[in-house]
């Protein structure tokens, strides 16, 4: 790597790093081994202690750090440090930039710092970002480049930019906090899945989180969800032109789509097969977008139809994201915890006729009625619990009367879910699915969307061995 004086004259001075938890730490031992001055704040004591175990800088509390602000040439922030903090505020204020992990890695990216720059391909959205970039990352290294998923999923950006092997093409899944705090990023292709309301409590506005994804978009090479009809209004008022766009339903010009059960590429071929959208993982029309995201970047960077087809056939999605934990007498169970929010359990629920629902938790004020309104003909039943069940129970009696309805108002997470578990395998029947898209946070029970995922996958495995051993 280059030595100080071949960096960006802003990091030749003393930098701040806000924050000691895991994206701190990554940006202050980047910025280490390429012999920064680096003081990391926080006001956690026992994640600055951990920090400096690994890494040789200086800490501080935030309150020293606001009385030395004078003293520093640049402030980089973790990505979930608010606008609004105290720190932040006060080293604006007083003219310092402030800049994110993902900005700092693409400055110096830029300036050559780790050799001839990397190609950048930024995913985000509301939902679907992982798949896509997964399967992005997948296309990308069939298509015989040298790629990495990076950012939140993955490994951080800072440590694919040094890797030992070099990696040539980084496949950034990017939040809308990361975007936030990236104000001259401009990726060599970025893709927009979807936009649904989510941190607003973060960025203040449905318009301020939408404005951050939409960074993304400057590059050569943008891509947007033709089916959103607010990203497509959104980009329009913007006057984002030459965008690719992908759909569910048959390509027009400039479009990735479906037609006859294949996945078609009509933006940069003439309506070219690239793979078929039956068998595609996860099941259903948001597993399709996704893939189709994926591929209108993969052709982008010209990989070839037999490549993304190859990628498709052996992708395996991730965990919680719409994975297949077992089937019984012809019932499908299915773990999509990761839809978190009503958009998420949108795309969850649109690709099974048939629902054993399992929904709930906290819905941060989203409106579930509109949700339970258009997918009541598929509501075979809906089992529900978490803090918001009331609201939940409320929207099901109202627009999905034929649904039948249980309720656990059990506090114990493990409890609870094998309630829950129990009352799908009375009421499933052969041609049934038992979806876990609670449409809502976990963190009023369990640990994590994770951790829920796991307990359903655990009930729903030693249901049916309970099962097995009964007969034998």
């Amino acid at each position: 790597m280059s030595s100080i004086s071949h960096l960006p004259v802003a990091l030749q001075g003393r930098i701040l790093v806000a924050g000691a938890g895991v994206s701190g730490l990554s940006i202050a031992k980047m910025l280490s081994e390429l012999h920064c001055d680096v003081v990391v704040a926080d006001d956690n004591e026992t994640a600055r202690h951990m920090l400096i175990e690994i890494v040789d800088v200086v800490d501080i509390s935030t309150a020293e750090a606001q009385a030395q602000l004078d003293t520093f040439s640049i402030v980089v922030t973790s990505p979930g440090w608010r606008p609004t903090s105290p720190l932040l505020v006060d080293a604006a204020t007083q003219g310092l930039e402030v800049i994110g992990d993902v900005e700092l890695a693409w400055r110096l990216d830029q300036a050559g710092v780790f050799g001839t720059p990397h190609t950048w391909l930024a995913v985000t959205g509301t939902n679907g970002k992982t798949t896509t970039t997964s399967m992005l990352a997948a296309m990308m290294n069939e298509g015989d480049f040298s790629a990495k998923a990076v950012g939140n999923i993955g490994i951080p950006v800072s440590e694919a930019l040094v890797a030992k092997n070099r990696i040539d093409v980084l496949v950034a899944e990017l939040s809308s906090f990361q975007l936030h705090w990236a104000p001259t990023f401009v990726p060599d292709a970025g893709v927009v899945l979807n936009l649904a309301e989510d941190h607003i409590d973060w960025h203040g506005s449905m318009r301020e989180y939408a404005l951050a994804k939409t960074k993304v978009l400057k590059g050569n090479i943008a891509i947007i969800g033709a089916d959103d009809p607010y990203l497509v209004e959104l980009t329009a008022e913007a006057g984002i032109s030459d965008l690719v766009g992908f759909t569910v339903r048959e390509p027009q010009h400039g479009q990735l789509g479906v037609a006859a059960g294949e996945l078609v590429d009509n933006a940069y071929g003439n309506a070219l097969a690239l793979a078929s959208a039956d068998g595609i993982n996860p099941a259903g029309p948001a597993g399709v977008l996704d893939a189709l995201a994926a591929a209108a970047v993969a052709r982008a960077q010209g990989v070839a139809p037999e490549a993304i087809a190859r990628a498709l056939d052996s992708f395996e999605v991730a965990g919680h994201r719409g994975q297949v934990v077992a089937e019984a007498q012809g019932v499908q169970f299915i773990d999509n915890s990761k839809a978190t929010n009503p958009h998420a359990a949108d795309s969850a629920l649109a690709g099974y006729d048939s629902v054993i629902w399992i929904v709930g938790g906290q819905l941060k004020g989203a409106d579930i009625s509109s949700l339970v309104k258009q997918h009541q003909h598929r509501i075979k039943a809906a089992l529900v619990l978490g803090v918001d069940r009331g609201e939940i129970v409320e929207a099901l009696t109202q627009f999905a009367p034929d649904a039948g309805v249980f309720v656990t108002d059990t506090a114990d997470p493990q409890q609870a879910m094998s309630e829950i578990v129990a009352e799908a395998f009375r009421i499933s029947t052969a041609g049934d699915t038992v979806l876990l898209a609670p449409a809502a946070a976990s963190l009023d029970m369990f640990k994590g969307m994770g951790q829920r995922g796991d307990l359903f996958a655990h009930s729903v495995v030693g249901t049916i061995e309970g099962q097995t051993e009964e007969k034998g």
